[in-house]
């Protein structure tokens, strides 16, 4: 089942309205029978005389962890809309509007399964919608904090896949001050097989930490779909290995095109490591930028002009990897144009030959 909606209209030099973006839902099933929320922002009609462009490429988005797609990155998913791109969003297993036990995450590598089994199936179906004559379009991950070690291991699973990723606050290493002794990793792991979903595991307020913005932390507050309560033991266990593995076996493998934005006043995710991302991937097209005196949340909690600046770069960045979808629109109208007009006298002459 699929809904969908009209927004951000806005009127054009001729009083017809011109709507920014258009929003689409649906359910999809995963591989272990479980429903899964999803969701897409696309480059919607001009106007009633306009079509749909075609989208310069198409983003997935990877979203944090106790948080989801429509509502905490919906000015993610308007903004690169608006830009030309297609996006697309998946609610983790536990997560957002899916099935499962909120804020329970019992296997990491399922979770990514998940989005690489949806994600390469828009892939798959937008190149089925395509003309036999158009570039197959581009595809990037877009991953916060979490989700930023959600993107590198769908890059592990398909490392010609992706045409590149935006990592916006990665995790992908622990801190040197936050790592726990391997005694206390052994205890942990002992007790997710005996009490995994209990919330215990201390931690401090992530939502004060991540999000400068007060809005923005009313926001996440109120959202009945975002996570609040302390991490349950086996969702902890997960992150934990995971941010082990990457830094032990992943970093220095990463091959794809990537930028990372990162806070400089980031107390959720220390931005040492994705300096240590940036000098360990083999990726020869790679950019690091640091914003001083943001936090976390740097594409959603922060000023409108700190936001503002951040989309800047990472549009720039993707329309540096895109095509140019409008001047191919452009070309390819006028040989249709040329041919039918070829046609056209070549049918009058052959008449003209006849008479």
């Amino acid at each position: 089942m699929t809904s969908s909606s009209n927004n951000g209209g806005r009127p054009d030099d001729g009083g017809e309205v011109v709507l920014d973006h258009e929003y689409q839902e649906e359910y999809v099933r995963n591989s272990r029978g479980m429903s899964l929320f999803a969701c897409r922002w696309l480059p919607a009609v001009a106007g009633k005389r306009g079509r749909a462009p075609a989208p310069k490429a198409l983003v997935f988005l990877c979203h944090g962890y106790a948080v989801e797609c429509s509502v905490t990155m919906r000015g993610t998913g308007e903004r690169l809309a608006r830009a030309g791109y297609a996006v697309y969003g998946l609610d983790y297993e536990g997560h957002g509007r899916s099935d499962g036990l909120q804020g329970y995450v019992p296997d990491f590598d399922a979770l990514v399964l998940d989005c690489d089994e949806y994600f390469t199936s828009v892939v798959a179906a937008a190149a089925q919608s395509q003309s036999k004559d158009a570039h197959q379009l581009p595809r990037f991950l877009l991953g916060e904090s979490m989700g930023g070690a959600v993107a590198l291991l769908l890059h592990r699973r398909r490392p010609e896949y992706w045409s590149g990723a935006v990592l916006v606050a990665p995790m992908c290493k622990i801190a040197d001050d936050m790592r726990p002794h391997p005694l206390v990793v052994n205890i942990l792991r002992a007790m997710t097989t005996i009490i995994p979903t209990w919330k215990i595991v201390p931690s401090n307020d992530v939502i004060d930490a991540a999000y400068r913005s007060q809005e923005k932390r009313d926001e996440i507050r109120s959202n009945p779909y975002c996570y609040k309560d302390k991490p349950r033991l086996k969702t902890a266990y997960e992150l934990l290995k995971v941010s082990l593995d990457l830094e032990h076996n992943l970093l220095h493998q990463v091959s794809l095109p990537f930028l990372i934005v990162h806070g400089g006043a980031d107390k959720v995710t220390d931005p040492s490591v994705s300096e240590l991302l940036y000098q360990s991937a083999a990726s020869q097209d790679k950019t690091l930028k640091f914003y001083p005196g943001m936090w976390h949340a740097l594409t959603s909690g922060e000023s409108p002009d700190n936001i503002q600046a951040v989309f800047q770069d990472i549009i720039a960045w993707l329309d540096h990897r895109s095509p140019d979808t409008e001047q191919e629109e452009l070309v390819s109208s006028e040989v249709e144009q040329k041919a039918k007009h070829d046609d056209q006298r070549h049918q009058e002459q052959l008449q003209d030959g006849n008479k």
